[in-house]
């Protein structure tokens, strides 16, 4: 029987296009995989092929046709000893009404031999609640001071928990974020450990797998370079290892990232190293009330997690939710700015730059969405997709070196899962790639800036 040739859609979202050219005609003979004709759209040319062997009997929409619907009967197929005499009964009724009959050609991409996405795919559904109760008190703190009572609060709750680390008792914190914990807790639950990293790491380590529930603190996390072999062959993969008969429910927190002036050896952002190991969660918040709901979740997870804060962050105020038990889940990021013109995804201190930027563009009617992760593992790719969906664009930010950054897997999950939304390439925007320099004047050129996530808007809106 003949069989119609359909208009493909060539993504998820077309709904029409131009059949550009025929690349055969009436009469030849074609075979599985044939290219047939070339479509245009407003975003790519694509070429489609045959899905099964025949030959091209009648040619029902000319080459030129523009604005031709998905669906639509583009030709007619003929099987071995039909002729074309058949058409008229193979084309007689409507493309939806001929059921099985109806076989759209398959898309193929004249750059590639890639196959079309999938259709139907499932669009992000993101958790939209909001992180506290509407009319809720809010008080103003540090980050600092957040820490503090986050680790505080659980140390109150459960007796298991217990500080470690480098002047985290006597000296209340190299930062000053453990003050008043020896005071309250004594010295068996606050405890100075001497300078090594590789040590105290994996007596925590070990605390852990006894049932404890340890927060090692490292000075900075450069230092943690010291104990990666603790940290993730014995942490992060015990759990597996061990058939989950043995984990690891500990947090490893600190400052990362630059601070000023301190050096290539102190200036290092680890977010992207931890981020990729399995067993590991890892949080990187940007406000005081993030830094204390995502500590206090992070204590009680079953799972060691990386907590990477800012030294330069440290001092800054912010609203917190004044209630009792103040927790934030991890892989929820939270949308701090709304726009339509542009996503703009960020994390920990490089919100700094990304919210600055935002408020810059609005003075030039550019409205820009910012996005802060919170957590990178887990990370809430469904937001940052809902909101390139709507966009169409999008910028990332962070401090740390740009080959095998944060924002280069997030580009990649656009790629795969809303290329056909993006209306220009995702722009990364990072730290240069170079050691950290200790001079002023360099360090500055050195780091991300406002200006350069400004700009790199402007490319991606084409401003």
């Amino acid at each position: 029987m003949a069989t119609e040739i359909l208009m493909p859609a060539l993504s998820p979202t077309m709904e029409e296009g131009t059949l550009a050219k025929w690349l055969v005609k009436e009469g030849d003979e074609v075979s599985s995989g044939d290219i047939l004709a070339e479509i245009e759209t407003d975003k790519a040319t694509m070429e489609f092929e045959a899905v099964d062997e025949g030959t091209i009997g009648k040619i029902l929409i000319e080459e030129g046709t523009e604005g031709v619907k998905v669906n639509t009967a583009i030709a007619v197929l003929l099987e071995e000893g039909e002729s074309a005499d058949d058409i008229d009964s193979a084309t007689s009724a409507p493309a939806e009404d001929k059921g099985g009959d109806a076989k759209p050609a398959q898309a193929k991409s004249s750059d590639d031999d890639r196959e079309t996405p999938a259709e139907g795919k499932k669009q992000p559904e993101p958790d939209t609640s909001p992180d506290w109760p509407e009319g809720t008190e809010m008080k103003q703190q540090t980050v600092r001071e957040a820490l503090r009572d986050a680790m505080a609060e659980e140390m109150r709750r459960d007796e298991n928990v217990f500080l470690m680390g480098e002047e985290v008792a006597e000296y209340q914190g190299a930062y000053k974020i453990s003050q008043g914990l020896l005071d309250e807790f004594g010295a068996k639950r606050v405890i100075d450990t001497p300078i090594t990293e590789h040590g105290f790491a994996g007596v925590g380590v070990g605390a852990a797998f006894g049932g404890l529930r340890p927060i090692v603190e490292f000075m900075t996390f450069n230092f943690a370079m010291q104990a990666m072999d603790q940290i993730i062959n014995s942490a992060a993969k015990t759990l597996y290892m061990s058939g989950g008969q043995m984990g690891a429910p500990m947090v490893f927190r600190g400052p990362n990232g630059a601070a000023a002036r301190v050096g290539a050896q102190h200036s290092q952002d680890y977010a992207a190293w931890f981020m990729q190991i399995p067993g590991l969660k890892v949080a990187m918040p940007y406000s005081a009330s993030d830094y204390k709901g995502l500590m206090k979740t992070a204590i009680r997870d079953p799972n060691p997690v990386i907590f990477l804060e800012n030294e330069i962050l440290y001092g800054r105020s912010f609203d917190v939710p004044d209630v009792e038990d103040y927790t934030v889940p991890f892989g929820k990021a939270r949308v701090w700015r709304e726009g339509s013109d542009v996503t703009i995804v960020s994390f920990g201190i490089g919100m700094t730059y990304a919210l600055e930027a935002a408020e810059k563009l609005a003075e030039e009617g550019i409205e820009a969405e910012v996005i802060d992760l919170r957590t990178l593992r887990p990370m809430d790719t469904d937001t940052v997709l809902k909101s390139v969906m709507k966009t169409n664009r999008c910028v990332t930010v962070e401090e740390g070196w740009p080959q095998g950054s944060v924002g280069g897997y997030i580009s990649s999950v656009i790629m795969q899962e809303a290329f056909d939304y993006l209306d220009a390439p995702v722009i990364t925007c990072t730290g240069k790639d170079v050691p950290m320099p200790y001079a002023a004047n360099l360090e500055k050129h050195a780091l991300v800036t406002t200006n350069e996530v400004i700009e790199a808007v402007k490319q991606v809106t084409y401003r």
